[in-house]
């Protein structure tokens, strides 16, 4: 720390300062709280921030500061704002910041310090102000502790994440050892691997330790975690002669799909009037923001969309108390009523909604649907086809239904699933021929997820060759990376995934061609069957191969935005 004895002062210590170096000017008159200034001078998440008498810096900011200031750390927030800098001011609440004028309000100011615990307002703001009812009352209350005991010992939100990964895997593999006893232990670690979850998170708010890699950890893992422990639930059944896989194969569709009808809902209505002005133009959203008034329906509205808290606790227990079929059951109802009562939601918003959607909303819908060329070269030889307003989605569910009843009741081994996967790629096609800004055009993502997946799941559950259902397991869970990347790249600002990759692996309209097509050569005698397996297991590998890498390449570059995910809604 300088103390610059007057301007001409500070100016010469600000042009000795390390170009490198995160800057903070603070007027020595100052009087507030530590954690006011945490806010201001440490978030990493914003170039430039500022109190009244504080200005933080990123160091590429520090250009845009003009020569000659005299008027310290305010002079020159203003001056950045009027160069057209954006200067985050952060939210105070109870805290105090100032730079009080004569004794009498220094003394004031001091009291005002004084009378408000800092620590305990650091320690309540480090936990999400929207979350679920069981990681709100249950969780919370206690891994906020937690994430102050890991600052105070130098441990990063990252560590803690792979500490929750590790914690899972483990409870994963002792589901996976069939025994009773083995299933109660997953149960517990399976919670305590959620509550390091929740702790990452408020270390990263608690200690303002936002990161690039953080934002990537935080996003993916967590499907990581909830899907490997499907397998090691799968792998315990079968050791006890139940095959489970099949159910799982169908948690992670159907947790899959309800995730990306979220996503897709979100960014179809991202970037429009009502995101400007907070206004809501559905009728039904006005219903559900005066329910938010009463307090009992938010947090039953909250634990009816079965988010991870609820989700995880009813894994545990039912894990640790019954067998993995019981609880891969009880899931697939409670995973299918959320899924109803949210995308019936959405449907009623968007058929009320009155603000047209904006053509980056529309591209992102696009994005999300994970189109190859395929559906590309499609689309634009039936660009002059204009579909009327439900038609995209109309198109889309066609092509669905198509695609699922041809893989569930066609022979084995015949061509009829590879015409309907050639019908449901001319239909994708259709249904991209025209920019999507239709009321209900959000749909097709999820569509094209449970089409895809779902013709997985069929076609390796009506094969005879034992570990189809295993390896279509691993596939559908390198395709569902794949898709959640592109969501949280999307979320974060940085846009879909280059389209070199997408091309690459085939687009889900090229994956389900190639799928009906290794069912057709494989499936139709039990001699050959284990064709079919080592075609999906190839493909899994290179998917996983190309999707793993690029990911990692784009998450740790700079590219990547410094956030943490702050949206409250829980995955």
């Amino acid at each position: 720390m300088r103390v610059a004895a007057d301007a001409a002062s500070a100016a010469a210590q600000l042009t000795a300062a390390a170009p490198g170096e995160r800057l903070a000017l603070v007027d020595p008159r100052f009087v507030g709280h530590r954690h006011a200034l945490r806010l201001a001078l440490k978030d990493p998440r914003f170039d430039a921030a500022a109190l009244p008498g504080v200005l933080g810096l990123a160091p590429g900011t520090r250009r845009t500061l003009p020569d000659g200031l005299t008027g310290g750390p305010d002079e020159a927030a203003r001056a950045l704002e009027g160069a057209g800098v954006a200067v985050h001011r952060p939210e105070l609440g109870v805290l105090v910041a100032g730079v009080p004028d004569g004794e009498a309000a220094r003394a004031q100011a001091a009291s005002a310090v004084a009378a408000v615990d800092d620590e305990r307002v650091r320690l309540r703001s480090a936990v999400k102000s929207r979350d679920g009812f069981f990681t709100t009352f249950c969780i919370s209350p206690y891994s906020r502790y937690l994430a102050r005991w890991c600052a105070r010992r130098g441990l990063s939100p990252n560590q803690v994440t792979t500490a929750s990964l590790i914690t899972a895997l483990i409870a994963a593999a002792c589901a996976a050892t069939g025994e009773r006893s083995g299933f109660v232990a997953a149960g517990v670690l399976l919670i305590a691997s959620f509550v390091l979850d929740a702790t990452d998170g408020q270390l990263a708010r608690y200690d303002l330790q936002y990161s690039k890699l953080g934002a990537w950890l935080d996003a993916t893992f967590d499907r990581a975690k909830e899907y490997s422990y499907y397998a090691g639930l799968a792998l315990g059944a079968a050791r006890g002669g139940d095959d489970v896989w099949a159910l799982a194969l169908g948690a992670m569709l159907l947790m899959t799909a309800r995730h990306t009808v979220d996503f897709s809902f979100n960014e179809a209505n991202a970037g429009g009037p009502d995101t400007a002005t907070g206004a809501n133009t559905s009728p039904t959203a006005a219903l559900s923001g005066r329910l938010d008034s009463t307090g009992w329906t938010v947090w039953a509205r909250r634990m009816i969309i079965l988010p991870i808290g609820e989700r995880w606790a009813l894994i545990a227990v039912l894990t640790a108390a019954t067998t993995p079929r019981i609880t891969f059951v009880a899931l697939l109802i409670a995973g299918a009523f959320a899924a109803c009562y949210t995308t019936a939601g959405r449907l009623l918003r968007s058929l009320t909604r009155r603000a047209p959607r904006t053509e980056a909303a529309a591209e992102a819908v696009r994005a999300l649907t994970d189109s190859g060329p395929a559906a590309e070269l499609c689309a634009r030889a039936l660009h002059a086809v204009r579909l009327p307003r439900f038609g995209p989605p109309a198109v889309a569910l066609l092509g669905t239904a198509v695609i699922l009843a041809t893989a569930w009741a066609a022979p084995l081994g015949s061509l009829w699933p590879v015409l309907a996967a050639v019908l449901y790629l001319l239909c994708t096609g259709l249904s991209l021929a025209s920019p999507l800004r239709g009321p209900l055009d959000w749909l097709l993502p999820p569509l094209f997820r449970i089409a895809e997946y779902g013709t997985l799941l069929v076609l390796a559950a009506r094969s005879s060759a034992d570990g189809a259902l295993p390896a279509a397991f691993g596939l559908v869970a390198a395709l569902a990376y794949h898709h959640y990347d592109a969501v949280y790249r999307i979320r974060g600002g940085t846009g879909a995934p280059a389209r070199w990759l997408v091309r690459a692996v085939g687009g889900h309209e090229g994956r389900t061609l190639v799928v009906t097509i290794a069912a057709a050569l494989w499936l139709g005698g039990n001699s050959h069957t284990q064709g079919f397996i080592f075609a999906l297991t190839a493909l899994a590998v290179v998917i996983a191969a190309l999707v793993l890498t690029e990911s990692i390449r784009f998450w740790v570059s700079s590219q990547a935005p410094a956030v943490h995910d702050e949206t409250g809604e829980p995955a």
